[in-house]
């Protein structure tokens, strides 16, 4: 993979160093078992914790949750996410699914928990003994979070959530949910408040569970008269909208370092290829059309690159939220990677097609990001909204 990138000024040593011990570890430890995919939901499962349990065990988990919790810095580091979602996507959609997992489920935790709720649950999930999981969407509330439909009503000392969320990564073997639901504080967004759920709760069920082009534990969770306690909500009553979308704009960023790892691992698999294959008495990358696919892949990676880090820096080092230039690199990050992706295949030929093939399954990895924490299309809203927000001053 190409690591031309690192020398970027979006980036420190210590990313540097980061970045080189992620991708000896993967090389290792993920690698070699990553074209393995699991045949059925128990063994999906199984997976998924032994993964988790493996991450955490060599300390990776802690860049998911801040210091003195279990994490590494006093914050959550967005370009250390970007690096190791990066590294990881590049060998395994599975590997980087069940690491970034382990940030978005305890991230409104992280960034809006009280002391005693961080000190109650982060060291569980950088330890890999607790599975996180963010419930936020619903059969009818999907980009238009506004409009979801759970309820959680005050009785006593307890909140009593009746509802049902969808599409809820973890969903079976989450150990503890993040659940955004209505308390009815203001209308629309302004009345959501966010619980802590355990997964244990008498009320709390998973109903459904999906199988996925490319195989994650993904269900549907049902909530009937499930009472959690006060001091399980999370910032306050009625800021459920506020912590979520906060929550999305640090984790978003590295869904498009996700699908940087996807296009680069493409390129790497297209450009072997067409060094490789002989046709017509030349091998292919001899072929100025396919010089044209490997040239549009790399500028497109480049470009993609670009964003992915000027965004995670905007994070890290400014105190404005960077929302324009989130949604700018997870915008053009996932849709050139599919692009990327399509290239591969098609230089591959028949044989790109085929199960077991890298570029087959690089093909039903990539799908997904472009719809999760926030559709290509919702992206361009955000970005236009930006854009003319600048312009009136």
């Amino acid at each position: 993979m190409d690591t031309s990138y690192l020398d970027w000024p979006f980036l420190d040593d210590s990313h540097r160093d980061l970045a080189g011990r992620i991708a000896r570890w993967a090389q290792t430890e993920i690698a070699p078992t990553a074209d393995d995919e699991p045949e059925d939901e128990a063994e999906l499962d199984g997976v998924c914790r032994s993964l988790v349990r493996k991450l955490a065990a060599d300390g990776w988990l802690g860049y998911c949750v801040p210091a003195p919790h279990g994490g590494h810095f006093e914050g959550i580091d967005v370009r250390s996410l970007c690096l190791i979602r990066e590294t990881l996507a590049y060998h395994s959609g599975l590997a980087d699914f069940s690491f970034i997992m382990q940030g978005l489920g305890s991230g409104p935790i992280s960034l809006f928990g009280s002391n005693d709720q961080k000190a109650a649950f982060l060291p569980s999930v950088a330890a890999g003994e607790c599975i996180a999981a963010f419930a936020l969407s619903e059969p009818d509330s999907g980009s238009d979070v506004a409009a979801m439909k759970t309820e959680a009503v005050v009785d006593g000392d307890t909140y009593v959530l009746n509802g049902e969320k969808t599409l809820i990564s973890n969903a079976g073997i989450a150990d503890r949910y993040t659940v955004i639901a209505r308390t009815g504080e203001a209308p629309g967004a302004r009345g959501l408040t966010a619980f802590i759920v355990e997964a244990d709760r008498p009320g709390l069920e998973v109903t459904e569970r999906f199988r996925v082009v490319a195989p994650h534990p993904l269900g549907t969770v049902s909530f009937t008269d499930c009472r959690v306690p006060r001091e399980n909500v999370i910032a306050g009553p009625g800021n459920g909208f506020k912590v979520a979308m906060a929550t999305l704009d640090v984790f978003r960023t590295s869904v498009a370092a996700a699908a940087l790892g996807f296009a680069r691992r493409a390129l790497d698999e297209a450009v072997g290829r067409a060094q490789s294959r002989q046709s017509f008495g030349k091998s292919l990358s001899e072929y100025q059309l396919i010089q044209e696919k490997i040239s549009d892949m790399a500028v497109d990676i480049d470009a993609a690159a670009l964003l992915v880090y000027r965004s995670a820096w905007t994070k890290d080092t400014r105190e404005t939220r960077g929302t324009r230039e989130v949604a700018m690199a997870k915008l053009h990050a996932t849709e050139m990677a599919q692009r990327a992706i399509d290239q591969a295949v098609q230089i591959w030929g028949g044989q790109g097609v085929v199960v077991g093939n890298v570029v087959e399954r690089l093909y039903r990895e990539i799908r997904a990001l472009r719809i999760y924490e926030g559709t290509s299309e919702i992206q361009k809203l955000i970005i236009a909204g930006q854009v003319l927000a600048e312009a009136e001053g």
